[in-house]
C-alpha cells in the first residue's frame, strides 16, 4: 500500500503503492463492512493518515494510526495490511509478521507473502521463506509482487550459503536488457550481490556494469563495481 523503501544489500521488499489520500473502493468497502456506523468516517480517516505517514517514512507515526484503526475495524484487512506494512518499515519482524498473516488470512490474498518473508529472514527464519515465494508465485498478485518473492526467496537461500539455489531462484523472474520493466535493476543488483557473496566476482561485476549502464545512480552499484574492478 505505501511507497516503495528503499532496497537494501539482499533485497528489501517493496510493499505494493497506493495513493493514502483517496481509498480505493474495496478498502472502503472493507472498513464499512468491518467497522460500527458511527465509526466509519473516522476509521477512513485515520487509515487515510497512516498511509501518508508511511509514504512519508514516519513509520512510528503510521503505526500509531494503524493501531487506532484495527482498534475500531479489528476484522479489516485493510487495517491489518497497513499496520502490518508499518510495523515492517520500523523493522519491527514479529509484529509484521502477525498483522501480515491475519491480512492473509482474512483477505485470502498472497500479495504481501514477500513482506511476511523478509520479516521472517530478520527474524532468523530463512527456511520459512520460499514456501511463501513458491505460494505468492502461483497466485494472482502484480508482476512486482512476484518479483520481490523472487528477490526474497534466493537472497534466503543465499543467507543459508545456497548460492546456486538462491541463483537459480532468481531466475524464476525473466528480465530483457532493454530494462522494459521497473524491477529489473533490482533484480540485477541482488543477482550481482549474490553472485558476489559466492566468490563469483567476475560476473557479478557483470551485473553491476549491466545496472550503471542504464542507472550510473541506481543503489550503490557504481561503488561495487568500482570495488569489483
Amino acid at each position: 500500500m505505501p511507497k516503495a523503501l528503499r532496497p537494501r544489500s539482499g533485497g528489501k521488499p517493496r510493499p505494493t503503492p497506493r495513493k493514502g489520500a483517496d481509498l480505493p473502493r474495496d478498502v472502503l468497502d472493507d472498513l464499512r463492512r468491518s467497522t460500527r456506523p458511527s465509526d466509519q468516517r473516522t476509521a477512513e480517516s485515520l487509515l487515510r493518515r497512516a498511509i501518508e505517514l508511511l509514504d512519508r517514512d514516519d513509520a512510528v507515526g503510521s503505526i500509531a494510526e494503524a493501531e487506532k484503526v484495527k482498534r475500531l475495524a479489528p476484522r479489516s484487512a485493510a487495517a491489518r495490511e497497513v499496520l502490518g506494512l508499518a510495523y515492517y518499515a520500523a523493522g519491527r519482524w514479529h509484529d509484521a509478521v502477525a498483522e501480515l498473516k491475519a491480512y492473509r488470512r482474512i483477505s485470502g490474498r498472497a500479495d504481501q507473502n514477500h513482506i511476511i518473508a523478509d520479516s521472517l529472514r530478520g527474524l532468523g527464519r530463512p527456511t520459512e521463506v520460499v514456501p511463501l515465494a513458491e505460494e505468492e508465485l502461483g497466485a494472482k498478485v502484480p508482476s512486482v509482487a512476484k518479483a520481490e518473492a523472487v528477490v526474497v526467496a534466493a537472497s534466503a537461500l543465499a543467507d543459508e550459503g545456497r548460492f546456486p539455489e538462491a541463483l537459480a531462484f532468481l531466475g524464476r523472474a525473466r528480465t530483457t536488457d532493454d530494462v522494459s520493466e521497473a524491477y529489473t535493476l533490482r533484480l540485477w543488483y541482488v543477482r550481482g550481490d549474490i553472485l558476489e557473496r559466492a566468490g563469483r566476482l567476475g560476473e557479478a561485476a557483470e551485473e553491476f556494469r549491466r545496472i550503471v549502464r542504464h542507472d550510473s545512480g541506481a543503489f550503490d552499484a557504481a561503488e561495487r563495481l568500482a570495488h569489483l574492478s
